[in-house]
């Protein structure tokens, strides 16, 4: 029997793990600084940043789908986004990623979200489809920016970089 709930405290070691697993799949485990103490901060601590959803079939940990909310100015409502959908292999293809993205929706639809964004490797063509299976649209037009590291922390400095 599958069943999704949310992450608690002590599922934190895990969710790591499935971090790690899927950075590994991604091929960028090497970028993957988090740990045990971050995630519990981030989602346990006195000003979550993000939740977390854990699937376990017959009781056993086997997927886990970490979001959190945005806003969009352009619907004046709150969104959610989906940083990590990870199923472990020897689960796949039993609907638990449909499941896991279904229960998503649901906390999107209570919370009166327009939308759940997310992103997915160009190279990841199953997943792709699998997006795209559920009604979800790639957004063609846009580019994701992202700024880390040295030019981050220069243009936060005193003079703006």
């Amino acid at each position: 029997m599958l069943a999704i709930q949310p992450a608690c405290e002590a599922d934190v070691p895990q969710i790591l793990r499935f971090i790690r697993e899927l950075a590994r799949y991604e091929r960028l485990e090497h970028e993957v600084i988090a740990t045990e103490a971050d995630l519990r901060a981030a989602l346990f601590g006195e000003r979550p940043s993000a939740q977390a959803l854990l699937a376990r079939l017959e009781g056993v940990p086997v997927g886990f789908a970490l979001y959190f909310q945005n806003f969009s100015t352009f619907t004046g409502r709150p969104g959610l986004y989906l940083e990590d959908l990870y199923v472990t292999p020897q689960a796949r293809g039993r609907g638990i990623g449909r499941q896991l993205l279904r229960h998503l929706a649901r906390v999107a639809i209570e919370r009166r979200c327009a939308r759940v964004d997310w992103a997915a490797l160009a190279w990841n063509t199953s997943a792709i489809a699998f997006y795209r299976g559920l009604g979800a649209q790639p957004l063609e037009d846009w580019r994701v920016f992202r700024l880390t590291g040295a030019p981050l922390e220069q243009l936060a400095g005193p003079d703006g970089g």
